[in-house]
């Protein structure tokens, strides 16, 4: 428990320090992205690359992948379904699916999984699922009801495999499976700069929390406290009672209940931005989940961990 709340203050004082910095606006207004890109783009797939290659096949492959599948399909479907009664339109119902259902595996979860899990690889079956398999599906259903200019059939099927992160990730399978030694000479460097990626993504963070409004209010009130309520409290609840049922029980039923409970994605803004839709759903959902997760993750460590 101690080791648990130790890892939380860690991660705290990081993104309180990326506060102060963008209330001084130290970095100035072109640090942040560029932060955010070198995380993304080289720290974190360099980070994965380096977990994944010595990591066990049989743990990051199991039981923990089905539960966060399980529980992610369940609360999308939850929303779809109030998006049908409600009658709000299916670029906005996917985008709202999305934010009750897709964990930030990357900026908060390689933390989290590196400082309170104690190892980094457990979160990288969440992100490879919902790379590979989720952004895909939903990309395609937004491309089809709402982009002007849809891109071809073989853009959309080699999008995931463009992205860095599912890179670096695959990467690292791959040798892992093939029982390849990476050499020193090789892994050292590959080693220091993935080195960066969890302080670069928790001062990211951070900066991003200055100046953000108050959310959920307005005509997208609603439709944003349902979603944030199936992220912070519906899913994680249901991974629990899933790992319960296939039979998973201490840190591994911890581990899977905490995965579910990190907040929405922030590149969901991404994609609501790229689509122009349900922008304001998205933008709210993302920044009241982040906040509700703190207490919620602190309760989950005094229930299971």
């Amino acid at each position: 428990m101690g080791d648990v709340l130790a890892g939380f203050l860690t991660i705290g004082v990081i993104i309180t320090v990326g506060y102060l910095a963008g209330r001084r606006n130290v970095l100035g207004e072109t640090g942040p992205p560029v932060l955010t890109r070198l995380a993304f783009s080289v720290a974190t797939p360099a980070l994965l690359f380096t977990v994944l290659a010595d990591a066990d096949l049989a743990t990051v492959l199991s039981a923990p992948l089905l539960v966060i599948a399980l529980s992610s399909l369940a609360v999308a479907l939850l929303f779809l379904l109030a998006a049908r009664v409600r009658r709000w339109g299916v670029g906005y119902a996917t985008m709202g699916a999305l934010c009750a259902s897709y964990v930030n595996a990357g900026n908060l979860g390689i933390p989290i999984a590196a400082y309170v899990l104690h190892d980094a690889s457990l979160v990288a079956p969440v992100l490879l699922l919902q790379q590979l398999v989720i952004t895909p599906v939903a990309l395609t259903v937004l491309d089809l009801t709402t982009a002007e200019q849809r891109p071809g059939p073989l853009r959309r099927l080699t999008t995931p495999f463009r992205n860095p992160v599912v890179i670096g990730s695959l990467a690292g399978l791959a040798v892992n499976a093939a029982g390849v030694t990476v050499p020193a000479p090789v892994l050292d460097p590959i080693t220091l700069i993935g080195g960066m990626s969890v302080p670069a993504v928790l001062l990211a963070f951070g900066i991003s929390l200055h100046g953000r409004s108050v959310p959920a209010r307005g005509p997208d009130r609603w439709p944003v406290l349902l979603a944030v309520l199936l992220k912070t409290g519906v899913q994680p609840l249901l991974a629990a009672l899933i790992g319960h049922a296939l039979g998973l029980d201490g840190a591994t039923l911890f581990t899977v209940t905490v995965l579910a409970a990190l907040p929405s994605a922030q590149n969901l803004y991404t994609y609501a931005a790229r689509y122009a839709t349900a922008t304001t759903l998205t933008r709210d959902a993302v920044l009241l989940s982040t906040l509700l997760a703190v207490p919620a993750l602190l309760l989950i460590t005094l229930l299971l961990g």
